[in-house]
């Protein structure tokens, strides 16, 4: 049992909840009149999401051994497997390479167009952990290029057209948890060497990108819902209902950024905050209320 804990910290399979995006695509275009989808490719999609489960995984992986020295001096991330010795670099090398077979070779069977986003991804992330998580603002934007990816590789799973509004508020909502992210290291980690970048942020700067990021997400979505050409695909007005549930998750996160100092796991905020884990659920029922019964 307890291996089995290691391993699955070692995996970060609490962070697979961002592959949740990968299912946004899907979710859009079975209400869309224009696009012929059935609801059993629900199965490919999920699969997508698995395959790019295991990727980021491997990567996780990768990363926590090239940061393994930072990860010692940080309070929370010095617990990590490899950081504190419960698993060793040897055996961190073979699962990152059985991760990543097993990650690559399900998306290959899924189709080349799945291949090469996810290849695009693992290109990406380990640029990114070779260097461009040094550069202050390049990492975040980054970072939200992968969720870009991952709603990109829903859609192209199921061979359907994704709305460029989605793929902005993607990459604006990314942007608003990475700023987050780091504000907080910043506030409370900067000077102990734990992340390189932090040097080149700033406290104030990153305050207004927040705010600008969580407007830039929140138009963005509602230019989206309310466009003429929405209304005409999904064939009801009625998406814009959902506004106010975005608006929620939005000012939810920024009072537990801001007044409850939290904003460093996004993953575990979202799997543990009663109201925005509320606030999710109800905009999932919503969307597929208004998709599904319209």
């Amino acid at each position: 049992m307890k291996t089995l804990r290691t391993l699955l910290r070692l995996l970060r399979v609490k962070q697979w909840t961002k592959n949740a995006v990968v299912f946004a695509a899907f979710v859009f275009a079975l209400g869309d009149r224009q696009q012929d989808l059935a609801a059993w490719e629900f199965w490919k999609v999920a699969l997508a999401a698995l395959a790019f489960s295991l990727v980021s995984s491997a990567v996780y992986v990768f990363n926590d051994l090239k940061d393994a020295p930072q990860d010692r001096v940080h309070p929370i991330k010095k617990n990590r497997p490899i950081a504190s010795g419960a698993v060793g670099p040897g055996r961190a090398w073979g699962v990152a390479l059985i991760l990543l077979a097993a990650g690559l070779g399900g998306a290959w069977r899924l189709g080349p167009e799945l291949l090469a986003v996810l290849g695009a991804y693992l290109a990406l992330q380990v640029v990114y952990t070779l260097g461009l998580k040094r550069l202050a603002l390049v990492d975040v934007i980054v970072i939200a290029l992968g969720f870009v990816l991952r709603a990109l590789a829903g859609a192209v799973v199921i061979h359907v057209k994704i709305s460029p509004w989605l793929l902005i508020c993607a990459l604006m909502l990314a942007l608003f948890l990475g700023l987050c992210k780091r504000r907080h290291e910043k506030v409370n980690l900067a000077g102990l060497g734990t992340r390189a970048a932090l040097d080149g942020y700033d406290e104030r700067l990153l305050d207004l990108l927040i705010a600008m990021t969580a407007a830039a997400a929140l138009v963005c979505y509602s230019i989206y819902t309310l466009w003429p050409e929405t209304v005409e695909k999904f064939g009801t007005p009625w998406l814009g209902a959902t506004i106010p549930f975005v608006v929620f998750g939005l000012f939810r996160y920024m009072d537990l950024v801001y007044r409850q100092d939290q904003g460093d796991r996004p993953e575990h905020i979202l799997l543990t905050d009663m109201p925005l884990l509320a606030d999710v659920a109800l905009y999932g029922t919503a969307v597929l209320g208004i998709l599904l019964l319209r």
